[in-house]
This record gives C-alpha cells, sequence and structure tokens, in this order.
C-alpha cells in the first residue's frame, strides 16, 4: 500500500489507530511538505507536526511537543507531564482523531537512544488510551529509508 492510499485508509478509520513508520512519497511528503495536514483537518483530525530537526535531546523534545499540541501552563516539562497531557488534550479537542506526524525522528535516535525509546513508549500509552474512543491517536514516523525495530510500517513505496 502506497503512502497516500495508507494516510487515507487511516483518515476512515479503516485501520488500527497506532504508532506505525510511514514512508512518505519524495515528494510531497518531504520535511516541511503540509498536504497531509490539510487531509487530516478535511476529514475531521487534528493534525500535529513534531519537527524532530528542533529535538536532538529529552529537553528539546519535550519543548517541540508543548508548541506542538499547545500544552497548558501546567505542563510539568518532564516523561510523565508528557503522557498526561496527551492521555488529555482536553485544551485541543478533535472531530475524529488526532494524527501527529514525527519528522527527523532520526535526530533523536541517534543522539540518545534512550530518550527516543521512552518516547515511543509515551507514544504507545497516549495511542492506547485514545484507540477506543470516538477521538483515536494515530503517530506516524515518517521515513525516507532509515527503520525503526519493533515499529510496524504503515506503508512503504
Amino acid at each position: 500500500m502506497n503512502a497516500n492510499r495508507a494516510l487515507d485508509e487511516l483518515l476512515a478509520g479503516r485501520l488500527r489507530p497506532g504508532v506505525y513508520q510511514w514512508r512518505t512519497p519524495a515528494v510531497p511528503g518531504a520535511v516541511g511538505d503540509t498536504s497531509w495536514t490539510e487531509r487530516a483537518e478535511e476529514a475531521g483530525w487534528h493534525a500535529v507536526h513534531l519537527d524532530g530537526r528542533r529535538a536532538r535531546d529529552k529537553d528539546g523534545f519535550l519543548r517541540v511537543c508543548a508548541e506542538a499540541f499547545e500544552f497548558p501552563d501546567w505542563f510539568g516539562g518532564n516523561w510523565d507531564a508528557l503522557e498526561d497531557c496527551l492521555s488529555d488534550l482536553s485544551w485541543t479537542p478533535a472531530k475524529s482523531g488526532y494524527l501527529v506526524l514525527y519528522e527527523s525522528w532520526s535526530e533523536l535516535a541517534d543522539a540518545d537512544q534512550s530518550a527516543f525509546r521512552t518516547v515511543l513508549d509515551v507514544f504507545g500509552s497516549a495511542v492506547k488510551t485514545w484507540r477506543e474512543t470516538s477521538t483515536p491517536m494515530v503517530v506516524l514516523l515518517a521515513s525516507v529509508g532509515v527503520e525503526v525495530a519493533g515499529v510496524p510500517r504503515l506503508a512503504f513505496e
């Protein structure tokens, strides 16, 4: 299944919400391309873009999340607070679901493997929390060739 069709299937609710590797086409889908955001929002999903080029360590990742998700002032800036916020999101309601695209994740994975694994655990927990609700969460790790062991592929062309 190609990346565009996989995204359509996901947005239509025909694929199980989860954390996936998503190999996007070279163009569109390059870092900074927003066509996926528009498609998600047209389908009623709240789209969140995480730019991993700005997240090379735990603190950088937490800052990127706080900005992208527009966390409330009470966000504590640690892993537990991140998990709490991702499991709540009451300040940014979604009609159909939450779609998170994490681009350039390899920056964190290369610099701090332990922090990256914690990120995957936190996202996995949040996805599980939202899975059985009317607003599921999906996290896509945008990939242009590098893969993450243990994370299923959504689409590879």
